[in-house]
């Protein structure tokens, strides 16, 4: 190998590594640090229950009054398109009342049973005062600047319309995160608002953010 072709090796390595190292080193020279629109590293899942009934406004407030990061709720939608706060479609578990949330007007829907079992944990059960199943645009007006995680729990073109709308509506489209378990949905929040943010993982809740 001549010295000519031997320098231009060198030379090629030399700033392959100079490179990497730097890139390395510091790597938004190239892509450039995504703002962060907010940290979560403390989410009360149902508004905190266990503390509280699950999914109320009085769940909501002691959960907001103790410092957490981001609320998680879920919603339905009622037989007169209002979006509600709750897990469950049918309502024999937390009411009650054997029927469903979408054959009911808001109205027409029973109240929480005093105390519930805490479905995701063994053994636990919460209660509260507060029993009454609270409309998605409450929460909202009540906590204007507070994170909030939405589980679509159905596949409901409507409700995921509705759920955009009122995002839209009260200006939170960068502190809203939404979503489902079901890819299906996802794909659907996604379409529905492209600029949400938009959390997916496989295998577990995948949700998006405006």
């Amino acid at each position: 190998m001549s010295s000519t072709a031997a320098f231009y090796l060198l030379s090629t390595l030399g700033g392959y590594l100079v490179t990497s190292f730097l890139l390395l080193k510091y790597p938004t020279l190239l892509h450039p640090r995504k703002k962060q629109r907010f940290l979560s590293k403390h989410i009360s899942h149902r508004g905190g229950a266990g503390e509280n009934l699950e999914n109320t406004m009085a769940a909501f407030q002691h959960a907001v009054t103790i410092g957490t990061d981001m609320l998680e709720l879920d919603c339905h939608i009622t037989k007169d398109e209002q979006v509600v706060v709750s897990h469950d479609e049918n309502l024999k578990r937390s009411t009650g009342v054997n029927v469903n949330i979408s054959d009911l007007k808001y109205c027409e829907l029973p109240p929480y049973l005093g105390k519930l079992d805490v479905t995701f944990q063994r053994a636990c059960q919460c209660e509260g005062k507060d029993n009454r199943i609270p409309l998605l645009k409450e929460v909202f007006e009540a906590f204007p600047n507070t994170p909030i995680n939405i589980d679509i729990k159905v596949n409901n073109n409507v409700l995921i319309k509705k759920v955009s709308e009122l995002v839209k509506q009260y200006r939170r489209e960068h502190i809203t995160v939404w979503g489902n378990a079901s890819y299906e949905i996802v794909e659907k929040c996604y379409r529905e608002a492209k600029r949400t943010p938009h959390n997916v993982q496989k295998s577990k809740v995948s949700h998006l953010a405006f």
